[in-house]
């Protein structure tokens, strides 16, 4: 990703197009961890002004998301963000919490407007050299082109890489989109209320688990926790 990745948009698409994605959707089998060993998970964020308090509450959480995968082979987690003017950025790979706090610690959240199509990008050119087995994004906003945005994830599902999207905040609009991109991936989109951080806690934990066993890893863990994470169980085919 770099500051000059401008594509034109994509408009007009048909709805018979998107029922197409979403036919290939339904057929592509639950992500597994990769050979039986560590899960790979982008986790994106939006870092424009309004989310600090959401960067700083996800600092917190993100341990969580390396311990609850330890019984399952562990998990590799990039960090993926955009704020300010055109500024996408993609960390290396992080198997230990520490080493992801520092770099999340180093971050400030700037204004800009939003950027999900280049994560989504990302995440394409970071399966194709290798498995990636679920993307996860943290927003409250949507200032992109839809149809682009759906053309992507469809790509996404059709590799087999899953986008589960976490909404804050109440734009219906938003949160239809957040779920169009969830459906064509084959992942789940979930709103939580940014008032309760065990939701999310519990939330990222979940996707974390899903990533490092799959699906069955998924259920067992939403049996456990209950609550808010059935509905990813609910969605996930």
């Amino acid at each position: 990703m770099s500051r000059d990745d401008h594509l034109p948009s994509k408009s007009g698409a048909k709805g018979a197009e998107v029922e197409a994605f979403l036919e290939k959707v339904r057929a592509i089998q639950p992500a597994q961890s990769s050979g039986g060993g560590r899960g790979r998970l982008i986790f994106a964020l939006d870092a424009t002004a309004s989310r600090q308090p959401a960067w700083d509450r996800a600092m917190h959480i993100q341990a969580d998301m390396f311990r609850e995968t330890q019984v399952l082979g562990g998990l590799d987690i990039q960090l993926v963000f955009y704020r300010g003017y055109g500024e996408c950025k993609a960390s290396k790979w992080y198997s230990a919490a520490d080493a992801l706090l520092r770099a999340m610690t180093g971050v400030t959240c700037l204004a800009g407007r939003t950027q999900i199509r280049k994560v989504l990008k990302h995440g394409r050119d970071e399966t194709k050299k290798r498995k990636v087995n679920a993307l996860v994004f943290v927003g409250d906003a949507m200032e992109e082109d839809v149809d682009e945005l759906g053309h992507l994830a469809g790509e996404l599902g059709l590799l087999g890489l899953p986008c589960f999207l976490f909404h804050e905040g109440g734009d219906p609009l938003v949160r239809n989109v957040f779920e169009q991109i969830a459906r064509l991936s084959g992942g789940a989109c979930c709103a939580f209320d940014a008032s309760a951080p065990q939701q999310l806690r519990d939330l990222l934990s979940a996707v974390a688990v899903y990533a490092a066993g799959g699906q069955r890893a998924l259920a067992d863990f939403s049996n456990k926790r209950g609550g808010v994470t059935k509905l990813l169980t609910s969605q996930v085919r």
